[in-house]
């Protein structure tokens, strides 16, 4: 049995607050394994375009302004998972938040027969985060990005890439924005590092460096892991 169960598509999980390079890191890790990065914004918005039970369901319930349950999220994941190109392995971005949500999904493993391969915690400094986040703006016209900090053009106000001098930056990129989501996050999906460290499958890892660094120690975490 413990073979058998050996040769079920990995399931690896990214927690970390916004901002920490999830999505940047889930798609070189795709890249490098073969694995399928699923979202849950992705995941509702597959299911309702491809109309299943599972979609509908969230269409029905997005259409008159609440929020998807848990169980349906769990029963489009389950679909999901199903699908030939996951049979090599995904990568739950977003999903689970939640310590129930966890549960959910622990739920749904058991059905399968696959297991957590690893939850893996982007750590990072919530005021360099802040710093991080809030500098950043792009140019209007080609999209090249910029920071306050880190990475100014050339000659203030005009983009190094293209010579526009419209620049932009998100609404949500604000500072007070990003320490409200950081605090949200805190309280609400932290606590998963701590269940997921009773699992025995954590794996923690430095964010903060250069993306390159945090790539290889990613792949060190997931060669094991697998």
């Amino acid at each position: 049995m413990d073979g058998d169960v050996l040769t079920r598509p990995a399931v690896l999980i990214l927690l970390g607050p916004p901002g920490a390079g999830k999505g940047t890191q889930a798609r070189r890790l795709e890249e490098k394994f073969g694995l399928v990065q699923l979202s849950t914004g992705d995941l509702l918005r597959a299911a309702v375009a491809a109309g299943t039970e599972a979609g509908q369901a969230a269409k029905a319930v997005m259409e008159a302004g609440g929020l998807v349950s848990d169980e349906i999220v769990i029963n489009i994941l389950r679909d999901r998972l199903a699908e030939d190109d996951c049979q090599q392995g995904v990568i739950l971005d977003g999903f689970p938040r939640t310590t129930v949500q966890a549960a959910a999904l622990d739920e749904l493993l058991d059905e399968t027969g696959q297991r957590i391969n690893a939850a893996i915690s982007l750590e990072v400094d919530d005021a360099a985060m802040v710093e991080r986040i809030s500098g950043r703006y792009t140019c209007g016209s080609c999209g090249e990005g910029y920071h306050d900090n880190f990475k100014q053009p050339k000659v203030q106000g005009t983009c190094d890439n293209c010579g526009s001098t419209e620049m932009k930056r998100r609404a949500d990129d604000k500072a007070e924005t990003v320490a409200s989501r950081l605090e949200a996050y805190h309280a609400q999906t932290a606590p998963l590092v701590k269940y997921y460290q009773t699992k025995g499958v954590l794996a923690s890892i430095d964010a903060m460096g250069a993306i390159d660094e945090i790539t290889t120690a990613l792949g060190d975490i997931v060669s094991d892991a697998l």
